[in-house]
């Protein structure tokens, strides 16, 4: 980086208060993964020939998350990782996180610990930090604004009859650690650190964008119910085989179809090597489907016949 590079991404110094010293709490553990910070906005570059990409995601505490669930740092990390998570399914690179953070006293003493977590969930994909906005509240809350660019963005309204389906990962490990939260029982190990630590698939999916894929999405709600975001976009029918889902040992795979908060990517495409993909990211994919004509909707299948396909997450459904 040249001088002048590096002077640009200094932080600006902050005057006095409260609220100051607890963003300088933030930016002393951020160190250089934070740039520019200080000033009254962000200014990005985005690389010629490529689109801006921009998203935004809520973690509040009581819906997305419970303190006795995760810890702080745990909080932080899993909030950027699903901004980031929303960058992978457009295939898109990360220029850089906004973060809107609602912070109660009792979680103040926390503070060093969110921001060390956010610092992770940032890092694990070369992503800066590059401003935000502090405020006292009740609840604990964080709204990560991811920002990424993309030649050719991937979109949920991509998908065209007689391609396949993809799914990377495997599925049912979030689901598992909520039941067993709910059940006053203590997740396996495995479970638990799927649901708090999730990888943001940023490479994979630009992969999968290389290797033809039309459209994509993330799986937060469920893979049934984010492949209906895709039929609907799209216009067509989705068919999945219940039984090639890829799910986690002691999980079903329909319990596997419908776990959220997996941050897998679901993809169309022609026909793709799954092997050489798998050695190429270090990541398992698998064909489960395909793309057919017909009226907009996801069918689920098992031995040639359609079943019932679980109901996936959506936080406004009636009780």
């Amino acid at each position: 980086m040249s001088p002048d590079k590096a002077s640009d991404a200094r932080n600006i110094d902050l005057g006095p208060g409260k609220e100051f010293d607890i963003v300088r709490i933030l930016l002393s553990e951020w160190g250089k993964s934070a740039q520019r910070i200080g000033d009254d906005a962000a200014i990005v570059e985005v690389p010629r020939g490529e689109k801006l990409v921009i998203t935004t995601d809520t973690s509040v505490d009581g819906v997305h998350f419970r303190h006795e669930w995760l810890n702080h740092f745990e909080i932080g990390y899993r909030a950027t990782a699903a901004a980031l998570s929303d960058l992978a399914a457009m295939a898109a690179r990360p220029l850089g996180i906004v973060i809107a953070l609602t912070l109660p006293e009792a979680d103040r003493v926390e503070a060093r610990a969110l921001a060390t977590g956010i610092r992770e969930g940032a890092s694990a994909v070369l992503c800066p930090i590059v401003g935000g906005d502090l405020s006292s509240g009740k609840i604990l809350s964080l709204t990560i604004t991811a920002l990424g660019s993309v030649a050719q963005p991937l979109s949920r309204a991509g998908a065209k009859a007689g391609q396949r389906v993809y799914v990377t990962g495997s599925l049912g490990g979030p689901a598992a650690a909520v039941r067993a939260w709910q059940a006053g029982k203590e997740p396996t190990e495995r479970d638990r650190a799927r649901f708090a630590n999730p990888v943001p698939r940023i490479e994979p999916a630009v992969g999968l964008a290389q290797r033809g894929a039309t459209s994509a999405i993330d799986i937060s709600d469920g893979l049934i119910a984010d492949l209906g975001h895709v039929a609907a976009a799209s216009n067509v029918c989705i068919e999945i085989d219940v039984d090639r889902i890829p799910h986690v040992d002691g999980v079903s795979s329909l319990q596997a179809a419908n776990s959220g908060e997996e941050y897998e990517i679901v993809a169309t495409a022609p026909a793709i090597d799954t092997e050489a993909f798998a050695a190429e990211f270090g990541l398992a994919l698998t064909e489960i489907g395909r793309v057919v004509a017909g009226s907009s909707g996801v069918e689920l299948m098992k031995d040639g016949k359609k079943i019932s396909a679980p109901p996936g997450f959506d936080h406004f459904r009636d009780k």
